[in-house]
């Protein structure tokens, strides 16, 4: 017959070691480590003096292997075009947003102006695509991406004009509305640059509404 108090003594043993033993590990869900990947990337992006971002550098600062990253992405042109995929997106989903509430054309492309550059400000990292300056030595595809999404704002930007030009009767609407949103756009785009060749110090809302005026005037 076994020890009563030997048994008790072992049960006791045996509930310290449960309360001690590692938890389980959790396996991540999918997609959330691509994620956590994407985000690290422009998270390196954002630092001001930020170079070219590496694999190697990127792997460290996820303390994993660059094995472990190419699991996720096929190559670095792979997460970029992640990067692009959510910039585009988000833009014109933002477009399309302003689109929907039937604004006059000039309140049209002020609100599109604006909700752009807010996009930018809240999303450093994301302005070193939009510039190119993270794109520098990659494919060339991800650089015309960039480009082709600068058009397509653009024309969202030409149709608002468009429709301003109309209201206010222009003999020209059609050309009208080219010249206004190329100078729209390149004003956007002037501000991204300023942004990152300041460090982030200048940002790109700044007196927004003064250089709208004068913009849209």
């Amino acid at each position: 017959m076994s020890d009563p108090q030997a048994n008790a003594n072992t049960a006791a043993q045996a509930g310290t070691d449960a309360d001690h033993a590692a938890p389980p590990k959790t396996r991540a869900k999918p997609g959330q480590r691509r994620l956590e990947i994407l985000q690290a990337f422009a998270a390196m992006l954002e630092q001001p003096t930020a170079e070219r971002v590496t694999t190697a550098a990127l792997a460290k600062r996820l303390d994993v292997s660059e094995a472990a990253l190419y699991r996720q992405f096929a190559s670095k042109a792979q997460m970029l075009e992640a990067l692009i995929d959510f910039i585009e997106d988000s833009l014109m989903g933002l477009a399309s947003k302003v689109d929907a509430q039937g604004l006059a054309g000039r309140v049209a492309c002020a609100q599109l102006t604006q909700l752009i550059l807010q996009f930018a400000q809240a999303n450093p990292g994301m302005v070193r695509v939009m510039v190119g300056d993270a794109l520098l030595l990659e494919q060339p595809r991800l650089a015309q991406r960039i480009a082709l999404l600068f058009d397509k704002l653009e024309a969202q930007l030409r149709g608002h004009w468009r429709r301003a030009a109309g209201e206010t009767g222009a003999h020209t609407p059609d050309s009208d509305a080219s010249v206004r949103a190329h100078v729209l756009m390149s004003f956007v785009r002037g501000q991204l640059l300023r942004f990152t060749r300041s460090q982030w110090r200048v940002l790109p809302t700044d007196r927004l509404d003064l250089h709208l005026d004068v913009l849209l005037g």
